[in-house]
């Protein structure tokens, strides 16, 4: 076990200790980072590219002069590993650990602050001694919900990823519960991973990937094979499921400002197509790629002429409306309201896009904008019953509130007198 005795010595010796005692963890074998196990972790994992690790830390000098310590400010550290985020010697040496194990990395100043060392803290060309306790760790996630959480087995080459439209080619293995039920090589194009039986999850997760990457995906429900299942796999609804993916080559497709605007015309027919087939079969998610793509390559375009101006007004108007319907079936209502705003600032007297904004906000129980949208529609169209009906909603919604809160209120004043005449008795 390395102790602080061991750093009270001069710096050659603490080098030497440690030397001695440690392994040498880098990848290439130079000495850059040597581990001592002063306390062994939990059998089982490891951290992997990517992960978020959460630790306890403290940093000398081979003088054993502290220059930083987590403990001291009782607050533990967090950084996703391998990402090039903190010291390359803790990206390396953290990858070695297990939970719950405390060592110490002897680093070399290439792995640590380098030539230029740390002004006021840590001399120039310096080697530093770290000693880590690795608290926890946990995959990445890819979304805010936590619905996709990647872990990194073999990280990839190079620095770019697949985009929306890309053509990838992919090894897949998708298991459940422990089962595999899934093994192939597939290629597709990245958003219409759907037409080959891949999960939204999958398909979403590669625009992070790089080419040669292998890593594991697990995926909630949303993400996965959702409240149907997938009865060819014998999967229930509902279920997690795991997909090891090897990206193995991929080609990118055009970004918007690598196109023409002529370019982008002759494909936006066929990409809102592929969207209204999504939206035809359920697949909420997957139409609202293909809908978001055509947004993004038309929302900042000015036509050569009124007609070619007016054709793009209608492809971005459909489109949004479209995502607005989209959005509104899987329930994100700010969503839809903030598609309907744009579709409204480009046409305020559009009937879908008042109507629609009128359900999001009567879903987000805002009544009265509510109403005010569905009267908008009446004076775009007198003859919308349905806009009428929702009004109706609406005023019965605004009166079940009010007599609630008079409820509330009353209840409320009927305790404040009771806990008054209470006090008086008292005083009496």
């Amino acid at each position: 076990m390395t102790t602080d005795q061991d750093l009270s010595m001069d710096g050659q010796s603490a080098r030497a200790v440690l030397a001695a005692k440690g392994i040498d963890v880098t990848p290439n074998k130079d000495q850059g980072v040597i581990k001592v196990v002063k306390r062994q972790g939990l059998d089982g994992d490891r951290p992997m590219i990517g992960d978020r690790v959460t630790v306890h830390y403290t940093g000398k000098l081979l003088t054993g002069k502290k220059f930083d310590c987590s403990r001291d400010r009782k607050e533990p550290f967090s950084f996703n590993v391998g990402k090039g985020q903190v010291l390359k010697a803790w990206d390396i040496g953290v990858l070695s650990m297990q939970r719950g194990e405390v060592c110490t990395f002897l680093c070399k100043p290439e792995y640590a602050y380098g030539a230029a060392g740390n002004p006021n803290k840590i001399p120039p060309c310096s080697p530093v001694v770290f000693e880590m306790e690795l608290l926890k760790f946990e995959g990445e996630a890819l979304t805010d919900d936590g619905g996709i959480v990647r872990r990194i087995k073999v990280k990839g080459d190079g620095y770019t990823n697949p985009n929306d439209g890309a053509s990838v080619d992919v090894h897949l293995q998708g298991s459940c519960g422990g089962r595999l039920f899934d093994c192939r090589d597939v290629s597709f194009v990245v958003g219409e991973g759907e037409d080959k039986g891949i999960p939204l999850g999958v398909d979403r997760a590669l625009d992070k990937m790089q080419k040669g990457e292998c890593c594991v995906l697990y995926l909630k429900p949303k993400y996965g094979f959702g409240s149907e299942g997938k009865p060819e796999y014998n999967i229930g609804p509902d279920k997690d499921v795991v997909y090891e993916v090897t990206l193995k080559d991929f080609q990118r497709a055009k970004e918007s400002w690598e196109m023409d605007l002529s370019e982008k015309l002759d494909l936006v027919g066929d990409v809102k197509n592929k969207g209204n087939q999504y939206f035809k079969a359920g697949r909420y998610y997957q139409a609202v790629i293909q809908y978001q793509r055509i947004t993004s390559w038309l929302e900042m375009e000015c036509g050569s002429g009124i007609e070619q101006q007016k054709r793009i007004q209608d492809y971005i108007v459909t489109a949004h409306l479209n995502l607005a319907l989209c959005f509104l079936r899987i329930k994100e209502f700010s969503q839809v309201i903030d598609n309907c705003n744009k579709v409204i600032e480009l046409d305020k007297s559009n009937e879908k896009a008042l109507y629609r904004r009128g359900e999001a906000r009567l879903l987000r129980n805002e009544f009265s904008l509510a109403m005010a949208d569905f009267q908008q529609v009446l004076q775009v169209n007198s003859s919308n019953r349905a806009a009428r009906a929702q009004i109706s909603i609406c005023q019965s919604k605004i009166k079940e509130h009010h007599e609630q809160d008079k409820k509330t209120y009353a209840n409320m004043f009927q305790k404040f007198a009771e806990r008054d005449a209470k006090a008086n008795k008292q005083d009496n």
